[in-house]
């Protein structure tokens, strides 16, 4: 192709020259299981891994949710990385802000190079979301509605208030959705309304380089942005994925990734679609199997990394509550039927048996729980 290559192409190449690199690691070391090159950490007998799609990354099929952990809360972490799990996810947010520093002391403790480590960029959600209400408030009332009657439409083509799809995992669930939605309207309704840099590049290097100062650590495996992604079109900002480019060409970051609780399969097919992210955390469970469960197949066939999350809270009243909900378990108890395991080990079971899954992640909370857990993938 002749004459210079535009913004998106000229991504896709550098992150192709990425990929290749991190492949030649891979082969350098060991191969995974499907005979695909792959970087390994922390490899021990008894724990089953899977590739993280093209990152390489061989992660084992449970990682630990950075939710729980502090500086005070840490010493089942260290625990589970002495039986083999490699995977540490964490988010500015997380504990009050004390997760970061908590995994700190644990990487310290274990050491760097036996974990990959994921934070996210947690303060992009809000800084959008700020910028587009402040145009939306500033519209005529004629064109508020108008806006919504667009919201509200793009919400049903989406599905993503279905009770099934969006799972109600945490009061404010539905709000959220709404309001990033109207963010992705006024987006394309008004393009460049907003300051994009600051918007978005300032609060990502912002918030990785407060990330490497609270994890005293100079890089991160994965950055996760957004973090909390509700649509399709909030994995096509291309100040994201410049930012990201920048990042990770100066060391600090190795690969690009995003969560979402909602429209996990919207989300997950607009990141395979960009061409610049590699994995993706979304919700995937037995209540909501049946819409992401095509997109997973997708993110396989595109060697495109997917960890479940809400894999078990999606049995539980919302916002970690312990209460069940009688027809989800009954449900579950189902489809898993075996006895010996309890709520927390079938949901794992179940989103393990799909294997377009790397990993199911788990917010373990102590000793106990990294025992049980772990147990469903140890052994073999």
């Amino acid at each position: 192709m002749n004459g210079p290559l535009d913004r998106r192409e000229f991504l896709k190449a550098s992150l192709v020259t990425a990929g290749s690199a991190a492949a030649a690691l891979g082969a350098a070391g060991r191969l995974s299981a499907d005979g695909s090159p792959g970087e390994w950490r922390n490899r021990q007998a008894g724990m089953k891994y899977r590739r993280l799609g093209r990152t390489g990354f061989m992660v084992s099929e449970i990682v630990q949710g950075g939710d729980p952990i502090t500086p005070d809360n840490r010493r089942h972490v260290e625990v589970a990385v002495e039986r083999g799990l490699n995977y540490l996810d964490t988010a500015p947010v997380y504990a009050g802000g004390k997760s970061e520093p908590g995994y700190a002391q644990v990487l310290r403790s274990v050491g760097r190079d036996r974990v990959f480590l994921t934070t996210k960029v947690s303060p992009l959600g809000g800084a959008r979301n700020q910028a587009y209400q402040e145009i939306f408030a500033g519209l005529t009332r004629a064109e508020q509605e108008s806006i919504l009657k667009e919201v509200a439409a793009d919400l049903r083509e989406r599905d993503a208030t279905l009770p099934s799809y969006m799972g109600n995992y945490f009061q404010g669930q539905l709000q959220e959705i709404e309001t990033d939605a109207l963010s992705d309207a006024l987006e394309r309704r008004y393009p460049g309304k907003i300051d994009a840099r600051a918007t978005y590049a300032e609060t990502m290097v912002r918030s990785v380089e407060e990330s490497l100062r609270r994890l005293k650590t100079d890089h991160v495996d994965i950055l996760m942005c957004p973090h909390g992604a509700s649509s399709y079109a909030e994995t096509q900002i291309p100040e994201v994925h410049e930012t990201f480019e920048k990042l990770r060409q100066e060391g600090k970051v190795r690969a690009l990734g995003v969560s979402a609780h909602n429209d996990p399969a919207g989300v997950l097919r607009g990141a395979i679609a960009s061409g610049v992210y590699s994995a993706a955390m979304v919700a995937y469970n037995l209540v909501n199997h049946a819409h992401v469960a095509p997109a997973l197949e997708e993110a396989k066939k595109a060697d495109f990394g997917v960890i479940a999350m809400k894999v078990a809270q999606a049995m539980f009243e919302p916002n970690r509550d312990a209460t069940p909900r009688p027809e989800r378990v009954a449900l579950l108890e189902r489809t898993v039927p075996d006895e010996s395991l309890n709520v927390f080990q079938k949901a794992y079971r179940f989103g393990l048996s799909n294997p377009h899954l790397s990993a199911v992640i788990s917010n373990m909370v102590d000793e106990k729980q990294v025992k049980e857990n772990l147990a469903v993938i140890e052994g073999s």
